[in-house]
């Protein structure tokens, strides 16, 4: 592993991206020093009385964990005082959140799933913080709206992930290419572990909860179908592999190529998973290591939100799966 932290890494590439203001990078900053605090606490998740639920159901109908609460909070309070940022929008929030007056502003906007995964924290598998950042249009001012929030994913400035697990990795990018830095707990820095990430163009190896067969449309059961038969490009099945924590499939999917799938159900028809803060910015890391992601006709970076919440299937992983996944969708009628 190098010795390069993630902060030293960002003013090796500030020259050449056009968003690495101070501003920027103390927002990253404050980022990861949010994300330490959380890997600090989810390692301390059997110890204390923070696992279980909280009684409370959330704006995406899904029942509150205590560190889901717990993440929200130290992410709120850190980023909005920052000083970089002008609006957050999370999952576990049902209005866009502006930050206050007695706070110095900046021009970015912080969209954030606070611990995806979390209702697995209680049998200790992988769970991650998933964020996205974008910028208010130049000469804008004012108090911020959502209208100015709901940007494609085309526009985002930066994306990645903090996975908690066996060790806690930061996994991003700000458009060149996408990095991978593993917390060093005996120095309390993110060290550059995995320079550059390259999806393979075709993986082996595909991800979906197949429990859900019976809810899903023709072209759906095709996808998986395809992947499960021998009439694939392998001439074999692929390896089903589904942990059910998005961040988690992700990141094996990123590093060991494959799909991951969540498609859209009749109980769901406009998908299940968040488009901001989980579709576009795993969409972003997926295209900059080499990747494609849809909904199964659109690419997902080039879909705007039209609410904060707003929905989306996904199809996201090697390119040439991804493709096998397009031409399937392409011979059905959108509906």
């Amino acid at each position: 592993m190098s010795e390069v932290t993630v902060t030293e890494h960002l003013l090796l590439h500030q020259k050449r991206s056009p968003h690495a203001t101070g501003q920027f990078t103390g927002l990253l900053h404050d980022l990861i020093l949010s994300g330490k605090s959380i890997s600090r606490r989810v390692n301390k998740a059997g110890l204390l009385d923070i696992l279980g639920g909280t009684g409370v159901v959330n704006v995406q109908g899904e029942n509150v964990q205590k560190m889901d609460e717990i993440a929200n909070t130290v992410l709120m309070y850190r980023m909005e005082r920052c000083g970089a940022l002008c609006a957050m929008g999370s999952e576990e929030n049902a209005e866009l959140v502006r930050v206050s007056p007695e706070f110095p502003r900046g021009d970015y906007i912080l969209i954030f799933d606070p611990l995806d995964g979390s209702s697995n924290i209680d049998v200790n598998i992988n769970i991650g913080t998933i964020f996205s950042i974008l910028r208010r249009q130049p000469g804008s001012t004012g108090e911020v709206t959502l209208e100015e929030v709901l940007q494609p994913g085309t526009q985002q400035v930066a994306a990645g992930y903090i996975l908690y697990g066996p060790s806690t990795m930061l996994v991003f990018s700000t458009g060149q290419g996408v990095h991978g830095f593993t917390l060093d707990p005996g120095v309390g820095e993110f060290l550059l572990s995995h320079p550059d990430i390259r999806i393979p163009e075709r993986g082996k190896i595909y991800s979906v909860n197949e429990g859900y067969w019976e809810y899903w449309d023709t072209p759906a059961r095709e996808c998986v179908s395809h992947f499960r038969s021998t009439k694939n490009a392998w001439g074999q099945s692929y390896s089903l592999r589904y942990v059910g924590s998005l961040v988690a499939d992700f990141h094996r999917t990123l590093l060991y190529g494959g799909i991951y799938m969540y498609p859209p159900d009749i109980r769901k028809p406009e998908g299940k998973l968040r488009l901001m803060c989980e579709g576009a910015p795993l969409a972003f890391l997926a295209e900059q290591a080499g990747g494609k992601a849809i909904d199964g006709y659109t690419r997902i970076l080039e879909r705007k939100p039209d609410q904060l919440h707003a929905r989306v299937p996904l199809f996201i992983g090697s390119a040439q799966d991804v493709d096998d996944v397009a031409r399937i969708y392409a011979a059905h009628k959108k509906p």
